[in-house]
């Protein structure tokens, strides 16, 4: 099971495009927030995809949450933002509501800078910004999970 994560793409709905059309076989693809307009072309032109946004700072008056956890292949995935946990400071508000959440990965977007972690069995991942070419994917297979930072062809 491939997922597309992708976050901070703030107005840059194209690179959006070239990030779904790159990596057409995730069947998740996760938007982190800064860019929630960016993601209404593909809402409906993906049927068959599981599309989950998240409200960033910059996305205001937004009806999505700021945080939400879901379930894929029985792994146990929060998605956030990442302002409401100061992620610009640390990952530790992060690592505890994740924790809290007994979460396999947290997912986070807010400093525009692709971080990969693990710390005491969590996977953190943050893809960079989208605006600026970057996003990461994730595969979920028997034998784990592997996370990959990846740049757009085209940008």
């Amino acid at each position: 099971m491939r997922i597309l994560v992708m976050s901070d793409s703030h107005g840059n709905a194209r690179n959006v495009s070239y990030a779904i059309e790159q990596e057409n076989t995730a069947e998740y693809i996760v938007h982190l927030g800064d860019g929630e307009r960016d993601m209404e072309p593909h809402l409906w032109a993906y049927p068959n995809k599981t599309v989950i946004q998240i409200s960033g700072n910059c996305d205001f008056c937004s009806m999505n949450p700021s945080s939400q956890l879901f379930i894929c292949e029985g792994k146990r995935i929060f998605a956030t933002h990442g302002h409401p946990y100061y992620v610009k400071s640390g990952l530790t508000s992060l690592y505890f509501a994740a924790r809290e959440k007994d979460a396999d990965i947290a997912l986070f977007g807010h400093t525009h800078i692709a971080h990969l972690e693990i710390y005491n069995g969590i996977t953190f991942l943050n893809p960079g910004s989208l605006a600026d070419g970057s996003y990461a994917t994730i595969d979920i297979t028997p034998k784990g999970i592997e996370c990959v930072h990846r740049k757009l062809r085209y940008y």
